[in-house]
């Protein structure tokens, strides 16, 4: 069993940054991937950000279109932790930001897409508001 726990987010006008981190606990060797995903009120789970932890394809990273070019997800193996650094933040960046984990390359291939694939571990979320 693995466990995430999400931190970084808040409220910050629109232009401004937040980072995001998330630390894993427990037997995480074997995950494929490991990504951000994001929710606001009345939409469906969106893929913000993944890399590829695993296999043959490590380092891979994917972004979502909304956010290529402002957003940047890296890992810190030593410490276990996944960070998403959030530039140029706009108002519709506004929603709950999870972090997500599996081992499984199944659902690691399918979790950019929308909505977003059931991915096995979660975190319980960090909340970023961006205000105009």
């Amino acid at each position: 069993q693995q466990q995430l726990v999400e931190s970084g987010g808040g409220s910050v006008q629109a232009g401004g940054s937040l980072r995001l981190a998330c630390v894993a606990s427990g037997y995480t060797a074997d995950n494929y991937c490991w990504g951000w995903f994001r929710e606001a009120p009345g939409k469906t789970r969106e893929g913000v950000a993944l890399i590829y932890t695993n296999g043959g394809d490590k380092g891979t990273i994917h972004y979502g279109d909304s956010v290529k070019g402002r957003f940047t997800i890296s890992q810190d193996n030593a410490e276990n932790t996944l960070y998403l650094q959030m530039d140029n933040l706009k108002p519709e960046d506004t929603a709950m930001y999870y972090c997500a984990t599996d081992p499984r390359r199944g659902p690691c291939m399918r979790a950019m897409q929308s909505p977003a694939a059931e991915l096995a571990f979660w975190g319980q979320g960090t909340q970023v508001t961006v205000s105009s």
